[in-house]
C-alpha cells in the first residue's frame, strides 16, 4: 500500500476545501439553516408531532442526509473530473499507485468533507430546534458509511462525465428528487399504502429512515435492512469502479 501516494492525493483534495470554505462549508449551513427556518419554525409551528418528536427535530436527520447525499457526490465527482479536464489524470495513472490507493485518496477526501460537513449542520441545527441523539455511535457509522457510499457514486459519475453540465445532472435530476420523496420531510407511513409500497423502491428512504432511527429511536423500516442496503448499493459502486480502472472507460482515452 502506497502510504505516500494516498496522502498525497486527499491532502491535495481537503487543501481545496479549506481554499473554498464560502462554497464548502457556509453556503450548506446557510441553505439548512434556512430549511430550519422555514420548515422547522415556521411550518413546524403548525404541524403535530410524528410519532412523538416535534417536527422540527424530526426533519433533522433527513437535512442533514440530503447535505450529505449531494456533497459528497460533488466532492468526489469534482474531485476526479479535473484531472481529467486538465490531462493530469495521465500523470496519475502512470504513477506507481494503485487503482485502490487512487480511490481511496480521492473518495477519503470527499468521504471526510461530508462526514465534518454533517456534524457542522448538527451542530448548527441545536440553534433551531432541540433534539437527542438516542444512538450516537449508529449514528457516526450511518454518517460515515453514507458520505463514503455516495462519495464512490460520485466518483463514478465524474469518470463518466465528459462536461461540466454532466456534473450536476444526475445530482439535481436524480438524488435530489428521490431525497425529498425518501422521508426527508415526512414519514413514509403518512402515505397512502400503494404510495407507501411505491416509496420502499427509493434507495434514500433506507439511508433517512436508519439515520432517523439512530436520532430518536424510530424509523419506517428496520435500521438491519436501512444498513443492508446501503453495504449493497456501496458494494455496487466498487464493483462499477473496478470495471471502469479495469478497462480504462474514460480514463485511458
Amino acid at each position: 500500500m502506497n502510504i505516500h501516494a494516498i496522502k498525497a492525493i486527499y491532502v491535495f483534495e481537503m487543501a481545496r476545501m479549506f481554499r473554498t470554505l464560502l462554497q464548502s462549508i457556509a453556503s450548506p449551513v446557510i441553505s439548512t439553516s434556512l430549511y430550519f427556518i422555514v420548515f422547522g419554525s415556521a411550518i413546524g409551528g403548525h404541524m403535530a408531532e410524528i410519532d412523538g418528536v416535534s417536527y422540527g427535530a424530526f426533519i433533522v436527520p433527513g437535512l442533514i442526509m440530503l447535505t450529505i447525499l449531494t456533497t459528497s457526490i460533488s466532492n468526489a465527482s469534482f474531485g476526479i473530473y479535473m484531472p481529467k479536464f486538465t490531462g493530469t489524470i495521465y500523470e496519475v495513472l502512470s504513477a506507481p499507485i494503485s487503482a485502490l490507493e487512487i480511490v481511496i485518496g480521492y473518495v477519503g477526501a470527499a468521504a471526510t468533507k461530508s462526514i465534518i460537513l454533517g456534524l457542522v449542520i448538527l451542530v448548527t441545527a441545536r440553534f433551531f430546534v432541540s433534539f437527542s441523539v438516542t444512538h450516537p455511535l449508529t449514528m457516526l457509522g450511518f454518517l460515515v458509511l453514507t458520505s463514503v457510499t455516495f462519495s464512490l457514486f460520485g466518483f463514478i459519475i465524474g469518470i463518466w462525465a465528459d462536461g461540466f453540465e454532466k456534473l450536476q445532472l444526475v445530482p439535481m435530476m436524480i438524488v435530489t428528487p428521490l431525497t425529498f420523496l425518501g422521508g426527508s420531510f415526512y414519514s413514509i407511513n403518512m402515505l397512502p399504502p400503494f404510495w407507501q409500497k411505491v416509496t420502499l423502491f427509493n434507495p434514500v428512504v433506507y439511508l433517512v429512515s436508519g439515520f432517523r432511527w439512530s436520532f430518536f429511536d424510530i424509523s419506517d423500516v428496520a435500521v438491519d435492512l436501512s444498513l443492508s442496503m446501503t453495504f449493497v448499493f456501496m458494494a455496487l459502486c466498487l464493483v462499477i469502479i473496478w470495471m471502469m480502472f479495469r478497462t480504462g472507460y474514460r480514463l485511458k482515452a
